[in-house]
């Protein structure tokens, strides 16, 4: 019943069992020393005869299902189940007796598993697992390698060098035979009436049935067969559409991903992160109201950085620092001509009050010859202070009468315009005064266009006088009543009792008493009476002022053209 294998195992536990009695009186056990057992035993061989065992096993046993009415948990697993008979409608799984029903590839053993292969490290490729369902044109990136950047080691390297001329004319031509296989079949296909193709040549076939005998095959062993293709009809239409399109198939898987490990999103690469809806400038199908923030957030231009070239703010500063001197120039410029002209224009009002100066006192004989007596300085000036102080004492006591109650009334009527005071009838001063805040003259009135102004025949537009002239006149031109005799003295009472309105100086042989009935007339004198041209007596007055230079100086005139030249000297230093 043992191998060869059983009686080496056999002797080898003898001696084993021998030197284990020998060594135990003397020694401590071996298994004292060794280690306990951590897994069970496995013998290949000795599986292998457990197996063969049961095989040549003499007696055989058989399963049965079990009877009627006691079917109720028990379920066919094997072929052993079913015996030699069909599937049992009682058990509600799916069952194969004697393998009908089953898959081609489960029964005939084959399987979708992939073979396990090895590298050149002798690990195993997993990869191989990523290309399966791909074609082998296709690229698929899936070790550590592939995303690594390629290292060229020298430039003999053959994926670096160029193809021989005989590879390019052999790809060249394998190329143009594709494409004219293609645009041939499409032109074809395109033509209605074409062609017959040219048939095949006739393939001759030998064929030996499976049945022999004389009742079949009429007795023969083997028989020829001759395969032709059969005619095609030119102008038979396409039986079948071939121009349907036909999506293609899903590309090269891309190249994974590194990915670095989780981190917490921080707030600014959220912001980064959100996207702005996709807003279009032209068109608006729905008709949306669109923020402007929304759409200038759509152009993108947050996203751009603007570079502006440091030229344009040396240009900006030098136009500034150029129109900042042009500005200071220009200013000194005109504080330069100002104070010219101011200069100028002072001496020009000197030179004019000399001239008039002296015109008024050789006019009112003030000078005196030479050697004559000095007018008093002191004098003029006494009386230029009194006049001062009477001046502000009237100016004083105005101002007492203004603050008293009828002093506010009339200085608002002297502000008034002038067409108010029309309005109001101020001119004329109206009799009776109460204590009204406010002036019914200027109320509503039942006079006026509405009332009927007049008729439409008519060409007269004032239907009457605006206002009596002889009232008007005496108001108007008549001094403020109530006037202060005392602050004032006879001046008011003089300026009424003078005739107004007449000329200081008549003239000659003109009748001042007599009424005129038109305007004044003029006659014309007679040429070369000198009398008559020098009417205002302009040339005695120049006559007088050139004879009046040529007499000598006295210490007066020559202390006012010091004082004179003085002042000229200072102007042009300042």
């Amino acid at each position: 019943m043992f191998g060869s294998n059983d009686l080496v195992f056999k002797y080898i536990f003898t001696l084993y069992f021998v030197f284990e009695r020998s060594i135990s009186s003397t020694m401590v056990s071996l298994q004292d020393i060794l280690p306990p057992v951590s897994n069970s035993i496995w013998d290949r061989e000795y599986e292998d005869r457990q197996k063969k065992r049961y095989k040549n096993a003499l007696v055989s046993t058989s399963r049965a299902a079990p009877p009627y009415g006691h079917r109720k948990s028990w379920l066919p697993r094997t072929q052993e189940d079913f015996s030699d008979g069909g599937a049992f409608p009682e058990c509600h799984i799916v069952q194969h007796p004697l393998g009908m029903g089953k898959d081609t590839d489960q029964s005939s053993g084959t399987s979708n598993t992939v073979a396990v292969q090895l590298d050149e490290a002798g690990k195993i490729k997993y990869d191989v697992l990523a290309r399966q369902g791909h074609s082998k044109d296709k690229i698929v990136y899936s070790k550590l390698t592939d995303l690594l950047p390629s290292t060229v080691t020298s430039e003999s390297d053959p994926d670096l060098q160029r193809p021989s001329t005989d590879e390019i004319k052999d790809v060249t031509d394998k190329t143009r035979q594709a494409l004219e296989k293609l645009t041939q079949s499409k032109i074809s296909s395109a033509m209605p009436v074409r062609c017959a193709e040219k048939q095949a040549p006739a393939q001759y076939i030998r064929y030996t049935p499976s049945q022999q005998g004389v009742a079949y095959n009429s007795g023969a062993q083997q028989r020829v067969i001759r395969m032709v293709e059969a005619p095609r009809d030119p102008m038979e239409p396409p039986k079948f559409k071939i121009n349907k399109k036909v999506p293609r198939g899903p590309p090269s898987p891309p190249a994974p991903v590194m990915h670095s490990p989780t981190r917490k999103v921080t707030v600014k690469e959220q912001q980064e992160w959100r996207i702005p809806p996709c807003v279009s400038n032209w068109k608006n199908a729905k008709g949306y109201t669109i923020p402007l923030d929304k759409r200038l957030a759509a152009d993108g231009r947050g996203l751009q950085s603007v570079h502006i070239n440091e030229k344009f703010a040396r240009l900006a500063e030098a136009l500034y620092i150029a129109d900042r001197k042009a500005r200071e120039q220009i200013e000194m410029r005109a504080q330069l001509e100002k104070k010219m002209a101011q200069k100028e224009k002072v001496r020009k009002e000197e030179s004019l009050k000399m001239l008039a100066k002296k015109a008024r006192e050789e006019h009112a004989g003030l000078r005196t010859a030479a050697g004559g007596p000095v007018v008093n300085d002191e004098a003029e000036k006494e009386r230029e202070k009194l006049r001062q102080d009477r001046a502000r004492e009237r100016k004083r006591d105005q101002a007492l009468q203004n603050s008293k109650g009828d002093g506010k009334s009339k200085l608002a009527n002297r502000e008034r315009d002038i067409t108010e005071q029309i309005a109001l009838g101020l001119p004329q001063r109206t009799s009776g005064g109460g204590d009204a805040q406010f002036d019914q003259r200027l109320f509503n009135q039942s006079r006026g266009m509405d009332s009927g102004f007049g008729d439409d025949e008519a060409y007269n537009v004032y239907d009457r006088p605006w206002r009596d002239s002889s009232s008007l006149g005496s108001n108007i031109y008549r001094p403020t009543r109530g006037t202060d005799s005392e602050a004032y003295g006879l001046e008011v009472e003089q300026m009424m009792a003078n005739n107004r309105f007449v000329p200081d100086q008549g003239f000659s042989g003109a009748d001042s008493n007599a009424r005129r009935s038109g305007p004044v007339e003029f006659q014309s004198s007679t040429f070369g009476d000198e009398k008559d041209e020098d009417l205002f007596g302009v040339i005695g007055l120049l006559s007088e002022a050139k004879n009046a230079g040529k007499r000598p100086l006295d210490d007066r005139d020559k202390k006012d053209d010091r004082d004179k030249k003085r002042r000229r000297d200072r102007s042009y230093k300042d």
